[in-house]
Parts: structure tokens; sequence; C-alpha cells
């Protein structure tokens, strides 16, 4: 059983120091505890377990703490992918609701499995979720001002559970004064991709991963017979000549994990039980 999760790209762990560790503790607390879940739970489960940690922390552009569009609403978007059955769902620019992966976890059991906009916030409310502000003062406080943020923030999780299932879940707060109706990469196949052979999930700047399709490239490259490696190294040689932003992270069917970035800030965490890593 192993499991490996992402917060993001995050310019700011380069430079303030407090907020590097208290992202790296945050990494490692949520990925010992979803370990801990796998153990009695799926990897289908756990990753959703997960990424509901992890929007769940304000210290992460997903769910709370999620950045703001141009016209000052947020929205967010997240997706599921069972690597037993192949079947992926997601929600796209949904609003208000407190854990979107969650509502994707339910949409993977429908026919229509990816909603976006009114008709995915609709589709919540229907299901139980409740209306819910995720917006906190430092996100208001950086739209007002008109100030980017330079990070690139998703959250995702792979997870390779003990039947030697795999999973993988992504979810993402957006880039911030983004264009209303821009798609992000989180909720498509480019971002999130699983089958029995190989998870990926990714972060970055969305257009650049839907331009390479980079976690179904690599997951058919491990299917093909490459090693995770491998795949991982001609997928990312592939987003050289657009100097494509992405990071991602990996596990495939022999239990491997594996985690690679185009620009060197990408923060994570990877747990097996035994051996912890963590990095950001």
């Amino acid at each position: 059983m192993k499991i490996i999760i992402h917060g993001g790209f995050f310019s700011e762990s380069t430079t303030d120091k407090e907020t590097k560790i208290a992202k790296q503790e945050a990494l490692l607390r949520i990925v010992k505890d979803s370990h801990a879940y796998l153990e009695t739970h799926s990897a289908l489960e756990t990753v959703v377990y997960a990424v509901s940690l992890l929007e769940d922390d304000a210290l992460f552009n997903a769910g709370i703490g999620s950045q703001i569009q141009s016209d000052g609403k947020i929205r967010m978007s997240a997706s599921l992918m069972n690597g037993e059955t192949e079947k992926f769902s997601g929600v796209i620019n949904i609003e208000e609701v407190k854990n979107p992966i969650q509502v994707a976890a339910i949409l993977l059991h429908v026919d229509d499995r990816v909603l976006s906009g009114e008709g995915a916030t609709d589709f919540a409310r229907k299901n139980g979720f409740e209306k819910f502000s995720t917006e906190i003062p430092q996100r208001k406080a950086e739209y007002e001002a008109k100030v980017k943020s330079n990070g690139q923030g998703t959250v995702g999780c792979v997870a390779f559970d003990k039947d030697g299932k795999i999973a993988a879940a992504t979810s993402t707060g957006g880039k911030g004064f983004e264009i209303v109706g821009r798609v992000s990469d989180s909720a498509t196949v480019a971002g999130n991709y699983a089958n029995s052979f190989c998870g990926v999930s990714l972060t970055g700047v969305g257009e650049d991963i839907v331009s390479n399709a980079t976690a179904t490239k690599i997951v058919t490259r491990v299917t093909d017979g490459f090693t995770l490696e491998k795949a991982f190294e001609k997928t990312f040689e592939e987003l050289k000549p657009y100097d494509g932003f992405a990071g991602a992270i990996a596990i495939d069917y022999k239990g491997n994990v594996f985690h690679q970035d185009s620009h060197p800030s990408m923060v994570f965490a990877s747990f097996d039980g035994e051996k912890e890593e963590v990095f950001g």
C-alpha cells in the first residue's frame, strides 16, 4: 500500500520559511492520515479522502482557500478516476461547495459523469451539499489589490491499495483572476488519469498540461511497457518546446512511486507505511 499527494506549486515556499514549514507539516500529516485510511479502504475511497483533507486546509489552493476569478467569484474544479474500471468523473467551475472532489465521487456512479458551472452546482445541492463559501481573507485581499499569486495551486493524490488497485484524484481553486469560463486541466484526463497500470495527478499551468495531454501520455506509456521513470522522461521532454510548466505524481502497478516537475517547486509527500518523503 502506497500513497503520494501534492499541494501544487508554491513560489512562496522558497522565500517564506514559516509557510514552507507549515505546508510540509500539513502534507506529512495528511499523507500519513490517508495511508492509515488506505489500510481499511480502497484506493478509490482513499484518494477522495486525501483530497478532501487537502481541500479543507487553507494552505492549499483547492476547496477552502481557492483563488478568486476576475469577476470576484470562486469557481473550483475536481476530478476522480478509478483505475480498475477506467471510469472518470469531474466537476468544472462549481461554486460554493466545500469539497468538490466529493461531488465528483458521486458523479462516478451516474451516466453524466462530468458536469460544469451551474449544472455542477445544482447537482451538488440536490445531493445534499450545502452552500459553503470557500473564500478566505488572504484571497480576498489578493483580489482587491489585484495581486496575482505566482504559485500554481492544485492538490492531488494517487493511491495503490492492498489489492493492487490504483486511483487518482485532483482538485483546484484555479489560477486566480482568470477569465470567467476558463477550464483548467484538473477536471480533464490531461491532469488526472488512471488505469490498472498507472495513476497520475498533475499541477501547474493548465493550458500547458492540456496541450501536452500529460497524465494520459504517462499512463499510456506505462501501459505500453515503459518504466514509470522513462514515461515521465519522454512526456516532460515534450513540454520543453513551449516551456511547459507542470509537475506530476504517480504510482504504477508494481507499486513504484515517482514524481517530477519542469520548474522545481512542486510540494508533495509520500508514505508507504514506513518510509516518508516530503518536499516543497
